[in-house]
């Protein structure tokens, strides 16, 4: 049996922002997972993320056009944040009301309570 301490890297809800992904560093050759990649250079981004070489260099025999790949996946997702962040407050004039048929309307999910 073996002892070896397991190490969940999941953010449980209501982690505070100073534990969120709070975890001990796993070396690349060690991730079996389909994500593999993907959770490296986040790993990466968040030892150093001015580290710019160390995020871009791909690890030894690791295929390049799906290292590049992830990095453009990461960019979109860090992209989508920034556009979050730079839209306008919701009002009735910005937010227009949008339907799918005349009994199905789209409800506004920017408000703590959905409004039409």
């Amino acid at each position: 049996m073996s002892t070896a301490k397991v190490i969940l890297r999941r953010n449980r809800p209501g982690t505070k922002a100073e534990e969120w992904c709070n975890w001990p560093d796993e070396p690349f050759e060690e991730m079996e997972s389909t994500l593999a990649v993907q959770q490296y250079i986040q790993q990466l981004i968040r030892r150093d993320r001015k580290n710019v070489d160390e995020i871009l260099t791909a690890p030894e025999g690791q295929d390049v056009t799906v290292w590049k790949y992830e990095h453009l996946r990461q960019f979109c997702m860090e992209l989508n944040g920034l556009a979050v962040r730079l839209q306008e407050q919701c009002t009735p004039q910005s937010c227009r009301q949008m339907t799918a048929t005349e009994q199905w309307i789209f409800l506004c999910a920017a408000h703590k309570t959905p409004k039409e």
